[in-house]
C-alpha cells in the first residue's frame, strides 16, 4: 500500500510540473487598453459600385416592328334632338290678401262703444287718399258718483300721401273733440248732487301736419305742424312747429344736425281767484342739434350738442339754453352684454293740449311755461340671458326746472251747494299747475320674453325718488310702477294677450280758503292700485275677426286722481271688418 500511494504521489507531480511548463509557452497575449472613439457607422457610399453595364448573353433577342394605324371616318345620321332644360316648379303658396280699409265697432258695460272706420284709396300717378273716423264713449255710471261721469272722444282725420322717386310727402288734417265731466267733487257738498247742474267741458284739437321725406340729398326729412287747440271757457293756443334733418358733410364726415322752429301762443279764459287777471303765456323757440357718430369695431359713441334760444312773450322769460348730446354703447359680449349710457339735455315745449291728455280734469285757467331739462345722465346695460329672453337694467339722474306737477285747486272750507253763480270746477274737482325744480333718481328694469313666434312676454319696473325744491312732495307723481303683459297667438287663428299694471301711492294737497278762518293745509295719499286687463279673438278669416276685452278684472274702483274714481269690472265685445274697394 505504501508503494502505490507513493506512485499515484510521483505520477500526480509529473503531470502537474508537464502542464506548467505548456502554458508558459503558449500564453503570447499582451495585456493592453482599447480606447473605442466611435462605432463604426456604414454608408452607401461606402458600398461596391459596378461602374460597367453588364452584357446580355441571349441569342434570342427580337426587334420591335413599326406598327402603322389608318382611321376610315364614315359618316353616320343622327336624328337625336336635345331638349331645353326647364328649372324645377316650386310650389309656392298663395299670398294672403291684405286689405287697407277696416271698420271696427264694440259695445259693453256701461254702456261703452268704441267704434272706428278707416278707408284709403291709391291711385297712380297721383297718390293715395285716406280717411279716418273713431268713435269712443262712455255712459259713466261709476259707484257712488251721482254727478255725470259719462265721457266721449270724436276723431274725424283726412291724409293724402305721394310716393315719387326720391321724395316722399304727406299731409293730414283733422278735428278731434273730447267731453268729460269734473264729478269729483268733494264730500263736503252734499248738497251738490242735488242739483242739476252740469259740470260737462269740451276740448277741441284743430290740426295739420305735413311731412316730407327725401332720398339722396344732404336734407333728409322735415315736418311742419299747425295746431289750434281750445276749449269753451275761452281758453285756447296756436302752435306752430316745424323739425327738419339735415347730414353736412364736413371734411369727408357727415355731421347729422337737427333744426328745431316752435312759435306757441295761448291764454287761460279766466282766473281762478277773482280779480286775478287771466294767464297768459308764448314763446318763440329755435335751436340746432348737431352731432356726429364714431364706430370702431364693438363702440358706438354719438357726440354732439344742442342749443336754443327762447324768445319768451307775456309772463315766459327768454333765455338761452347749452345742453351735451353725448350717446354711447359697447358690445361686450356681442348680443349677450352691451353696456350703454348717455349725457343730454332738452327744452320741452309744454302746452295747455299736453296737459289735457295727461289730465282731462284741470280747470280752464293754468299758465303754461316750459319745461329746462338741464341734463339726464344715465347708465345701463342691455342683452340676452338666451336666445328668447332679453333684459334691460338703466340708472339715470335727471335735474328738471319748472317741471309741471298737478295739484288740486283751492276750494271752500265750509260745504256749500253748486249753483250756477259758481263755476262747476270750483268744489275740490279741479286742478292746477304748479311748477317745480325737480331732481329724480331712476330705476329701471325691462325682461323680454319671445319663446317662439306665437307668444311673446314681458315686465317693466320702474322705481323714482324725486327731490323738489318748493313744493312739499311731487303731486300725483308714483314712486313705484310696473307692468306685465303677455300676448299669444295660436296656428289656430286665435289670440289672447294679458297686461297688468301697478302705480304706487301718490300725494295731493287739499288747500281750503273761507271766510276769515284758518284751515292748514293737509297733505292726502291716493294709495296705489292694480289694474288687470284681458283680451282674445279670433279671426274667421283674413276679412272677419272677433274680440272680447276684460278690463279692471279686479272691480277695484281706485282713485286715479283725488275724489276721481274709475269704472269697476268692464267687458267689451265686437268685431272687426276689413274690406277693399
Amino acid at each position: 500500500m505504501y508503494k502505490t500511494f507513493q506512485y499515484i504521489l510521483t505520477s500526480f507531480i509529473l503531470l502537474f510540473s508537464v502542464t506548467f511548463m505548456y502554458s508558459q509557452e503558449k500564453d503570447t497575449i499582451k495585456t493592453d487598453v482599447i480606447n473605442v472613439v466611435k462605432p463604426y457607422t456604414p454608408t452607401i457610399s461606402d458600398a461596391f459600385k459596378i461602374k460597367t453595364t453588364p452584357t446580355l448573353d441571349d441569342n434570342a433577342t427580337t426587334t420591335k416592328k413599326t406598327v402603322d394605324y389608318d382611321i376610315l371616318s364614315v359618316p353616320v345620321a343622327s336624328t337625336f334632338i336635345p331638349t331645353k332644360g326647364k328649372a324645377a316648379m316650386v310650389e309656392r303658396e298663395k299670398p294672403e290678401l291684405f286689405y287697407e280699409n277696416y271698420f271696427t265697432l264694440g259695445y259693453g258695460s256701461y254702456g261703452d262703444l268704441i267704434s272706428e272706420l278707416y278707408v284709403t284709396k291709391e291711385f297712380n300717378r297721383i297718390g293715395s287718399f285716406g280717411a279716418r273716423i273713431t268713435q269712443e264713449m262712455s255712459n259713466g255710471g261709476i259707484e257712488d258718483k251721482v254727478l255725470d261721469n259719462s265721457f266721449t272722444n270724436t276723431n274725424v282725420e283726412l291724409e293724402y300721401i305721394k310716393r315719387q322717386r326720391d321724395i316722399t310727402w304727406s299731409i293730414k288734417g283733422g278735428l278731434e273733440r273730447q267731453k268729460y265731466n269734473w264729478y269729483g267733487v268733494e264730500n263736503r257738498y252734499e248738497n251738490a248732487t242735488n242739483d242739476n247742474i252740469s259740470v260737462s267741458h269740451n276740448f277741441y284739437d284743430l290740426y295739420a301736419i305735413g311731412d316730407v321725406a327725401f332720398d339722396y340729398t344732404y336734407v333728409k326729412s322735415g315736418s311742419l305742424t299747425l295746431r289750434r287747440f281750445y276749449d269753451e271757457f275761452e281758453s285756447g293756443e296756436s302752435l306752430l312747429k316745424f323739425k327738419g334733418k339735415v347730414d353736412l358733410p364736413i371734411m369727408d364726415e357727415e355731421i347729422t344736425t337737427d333744426v328745431r322752429l316752435e312759435y306757441l301762443k295761448g291764454h287761460a279764459g279766466e282766473a281762478y281767484v277773482f280779480p286775478n287777471a287771466a294767464a297768459e303765456y308764448g314763446n318763440l323757440l329755435f335751436g340746432v342739434s348737431p352731432s356726429y357718430q364714431l364706430r370702431r369695431d364693438n363702440l358706438t359713441l354719438n357726440i354732439g350738442a344742442s342749443a336754443y334760444y327762447m324768445l319768451g312773450m307775456n309772463d315766459t322769460e327768454s333765455n338761452l339754453y347749452v345742453f351735451p348730446n353725448i350717446t354711447g354703447s359697447f358690445r361686450i359680449v356681442d348680443d349677450v352684454v352691451i353696456a350703454y349710457g348717455g349725457l343730454t339735455g332738452d327744452v320741452i315745449q309744454n302746452t295747455y293740449r299736453d296737459f289735457t291728455q295727461s289730465n282731462q280734469f284741470l280747470s280752464p285757467t293754468i299758465n303754461v311755461k316750459p319745461t329746462d331739462n338741464s341734463f339726464n345722465a344715465y347708465a345701463g346695460m342691455l342683452g340676452k340671458f338666451t336666445n328668447d329672453i332679453g333684459y334691460n337694467v338703466k340708472l339715470g339722474y335727471t335735474s328738471e326746472n319748472d317741471k309741471a306737477l298737478f295739484r288740486k285747486n283751492t276750494f271752500a272750507a265750509s260745504g256749500t251747494t253748486m249753483t250756477s253763480a259758481v263755476s262747476s270746477f270750483k268744489y275740490g274737482n279741479s286742478f292746477m299747475v304748479v311748477y317745480d325744480n325737480i331732481k329724480t333718481i331712476q330705476a329701471l328694469v325691462e325682461v323680454n320674453v319671445e319663446m317662439n313666434r306665437n307668444l311673446k312676454m314681458g315686465l317693466r319696473a320702474e322705481y323714482m325718488n324725486y327731490n323738489t325744491q318748493f313744493e312739499e312732495e311731487a303731486w300725483n307723481l308714483p314712486n313705484i310702477k310696473a307692468s306685465v303683459f303677455g300676448d299669444y297667438m295660436s296656428d289656430d287663428s286665435w289670440f289672447a294677450g294679458a297686461k297688468i299694471f301697478y302705480v304706487g301711492e301718490r300725494k295731493d294737497l287739499n288747500v281750503l280758503t273761507g271766510d276769515n278762518v284758518v284751515t292748514p293745509d293737509a297733505v292726502i295719499s291716493l294709495d296705489g292700485y292694480v289694474d288687470i286687463n284681458f283680451n282674445a279673438g279670433y279671426n274667421f278669416s283674413n276679412r272677419f275677426t272677433v274680440f272680447l276685452n276684460l278690463n279692471n278684472v279686479a272691480g277695484d274702483s281706485y282713485e286715479r286722481w283725488s275724489n276721481y274714481n274709475v269704472q269697476g269690472f268692464q267687458v267689451l265685445g265686437g268685431a272687426t271688418y276689413k274690406f277693399d274697394f
